[in-house]
């Protein structure tokens, strides 16, 4: 056993004792009861069980839990789908998922809506033309796999919620 400290959605989790073995989906879902991030193909191909990562230089990045040793999170300030909705009211991002009915089953709405998160913290830092828009959000959400072809509504609603603030998210 090892000793895993990190912060879960502003929560300091740990010290607690893990296996090495144990994935980072494992110990969210088993040892924390958080059931938001999925399991989906367990070769880290579908994404759907992508939480954000907050870096140490104030960016983020996604990174699939499923093959991940919780271990390799050590320290890390992470955030999962539980952690986006505050005293229970919907972000903007959450309520456009809602608005576009951007989900079926909705097992890979986690994955999607962290990477939409990161794609629009990072836009308020690199704005883009909005002639780059349609490219920029399709090569950030390139790579979540949805079962059920969602694909064309989580992108509509990433776009309207970067659309409907353009000053925040679009150069001019």
């Amino acid at each position: 056993m090892t000793m895993l400290s990190l912060t879960i959605n502003g929560r300091a989790v740990g010290p607690l004792d893990v296996r090495p073995d144990l994935s980072m989906n494992d110990f969210l879902r088993e040892r924390l009861g958080m059931t938001g991030t999925k399991f989906g193909c367990g070769a880290a191909q579908c994404l759907s069980c992508a939480v954000i990562v907050d870096l140490d230089d104030g960016t983020s990045v996604t990174k699939p839990t499923c093959v991940a040793p919780a271990l390799d999170f050590n320290k890390q300030k992470i955030r999962t789908v539980e952690g986006h909705a505050v005293n229970g009211v919907l972000t903007p991002l959450q309520l456009s998922f809602v608005e576009h009915f951007a989900f079926q089953c909705g097992y890979c709405t986690p994955g999607f809506l962290n990477e939409g998160q990161v794609l629009l913290e990072r836009l308020e830092r690199e704005k883009v033309a909005r002639e780059d828009l349609e490219r920029t959000i399709m090569e950030a959400l390139d790579g979540h796999i949805c079962r059920c072809s969602g694909y064309v509504k989580y992108h509509q609603a990433v776009r309207d919620v970067i659309l409907a603030d353009p000053s925040r998210f679009l150069t001019a």
